[in-house]
């Protein structure tokens, strides 16, 4: 099927965009990487264009200029190097959202005029797939009244719910870049282990749901002897993909999609895209129904496993915010947290070092705090509730607050902090009222 009639240049497509635009992109790798990158170029003709972004990839200059701050807003579901380092600009605000949800509740508020992302070249049918994302993307396509998409034979073609006819896409542009990774970070000894901690709560047969970084990495690492594993989770990670050629993943065990890997985006390395390319067993499915606690729920024996900032000496969570400063975002913690204790038999682990090395504002110097806390900062999002807690794991060991009382919290949290930190902890504890 031909297509050539829909293919346009990048000026052409910059020349689409007009003042006030609400401008939706794919999540992470998923973005349209040169539309982003060029968009800057359109600032003298335009102002109020609001780019909607998740888990951004590209440093682009329309954000991290502060010279094109009249003429782009971006509105972001999760923070990263790139949004950090230009916050300060003042045009960049957090949209707060369990991941679940935000494609839905984004749109209750605001209407896309046009969405721009990637997407493998149309095949013989004339169908592209959408390839690493559909979190939000395919209901963003859906509600857009422009769809302009970047196509890239670089792109893995995965399957589940990622097909859209070249019909249903106003424009396409021919690329040909490297897809964004995330590298394989090596587990560190603090990492190592916690995974190790947290290995010896996973059985064979289980549903895991994996986050990003060294920890959950370190996870992976430590599950090498297991059997039988299956995946439900938000994201496939390069450290599944080394779990299923081990043969540890074969989900034979899940009560549905047995044998599959689903999640609703898969970001990693170049091995990681070749893995899921055209690979039957990974399902991308939208994201409203794969990080519902209610599906996840559906299978027995999940775990999740994610990671947060501090704790609190109640169990609160601080995952996305370093006091009032966004740094990343809720993502599907909560989802994927409340999923797995809706689980026959699940569990969910938030996982932390016990402390982190912060430079002192007075004298400038770095010092070791503990992020076990009394309070959390002032400002602080909490990002999973105390009420939803089930276990806490630091290099020290593991606190299952999983229906006990603030005072048992107090002790079993102190007990797994820096052990030179843990009498000014219960200290502050009875200062608080709450030991």
């Amino acid at each position: 099927m031909s297509y050539k009639h829909k293919i346009i240049s990048i000026d052409e497509a910059l020349s689409k965009i007009k003042s006030e635009d609400h401008i939706v992109t794919g999540l992470a790798a998923a973005e349209a990487k040169v539309l982003l990158e060029n968009l800057h170029r359109v600032a003298d003709y335009v102002k109020g264009v609001t780019v909607t972004t998740c888990l951004p990839m590209v440093l682009a200059d329309y954000f991290n200029d502060p010279t094109y701050k009249d003429s782009f807003q971006m509105d972001g579901w999760f923070y990263t190097a790139a949004i950090r380092k230009a916050q300060s600009n003042g045009n960049i605000s957090f949209i707060p959202n369990h991941l679940h949800l935000a494609g839905i509740k984004r749109l209750a508020h605001k209407q896309p005029n046009i969405y721009i992302g990637n997407a493998t070249p149309p095949d013989q049918h004339g169908y592209v797939s959408l390839s690493l994302s559909n979190v939000y993307e395919k209901r963003m396509i859906e509600a857009a009244k422009l769809v302009i998409l970047e196509i890239n034979p670089k792109l893995p073609r995965t399957f589940g719910d990622m097909e859209l006819h070249v019909n249903d896409v106003d424009y396409l542009i021919e690329t040909d870049y490297d897809i964004p990774e995330l590298p394989d970070i090596e587990p560190n000894e603090k990492d190592l282990k916690i995974g190790s901690y947290i290995a010896d709560y996973i059985h064979d047969g289980d549903c895991i749901q994996l986050g990003i970084g060294g920890i959950p990495n370190a996870v992976a690492t430590s599950l090498m002897n297991k059997k039988d594993l299956g995946i439900h989770t938000e994201m496939i990670t390069t450290g599944m993909m080394k779990l299923v050629n081990a043969g540890v993943i074969t989900g034979k065990k899940k009560n549905f999609n047995k044998g599959k890997l689903v999640a609703t985006f898969a970001l990693g390395t170049r091995e990681l895209y070749d893995f899921i390319d055209n690979n039957p067993s990974v399902m991308i499915k939208d994201g409203h129904w794969v990080n519902d606690p209610y599906v996840i729920g559906l299978n027995d024996n999940q775990v999740s496993i994610n990671t947060t900032i501090e704790v609190d000496l109640t169990g609160q969570c601080a995952s996305e915010s370093i006091g009032a400063v966004q740094y990343s975002g809720t993502g599907g913690q909560a989802d994927t947290a409340i999923g797995a204790q809706r689980s026959k038999n699940g569990r969910s682990f938030i996982a932390l070092y016990s402390t982190a090395r912060v430079r002192n504002k007075d004298t400038g110097e770095r010092e070791e705090i503990s992020k076990i806390v009394p309070t959390l900062k002032p400002g602080a999002a909490v990002s999973l509730s105390r009420n939803d807690v089930d276990y806490v794991v630091t290099e020290y060991g593991v606190a299952s607050l999983k229906g006990t009382s603030v005072r048992e919290r107090v002790e079993r949290l102190v007990q797994i902090a820096h052990p030179k930190f843990r009498e000014a902890l219960m200290e502050s504890a009875i200062t608080l009222g709450i030991f």
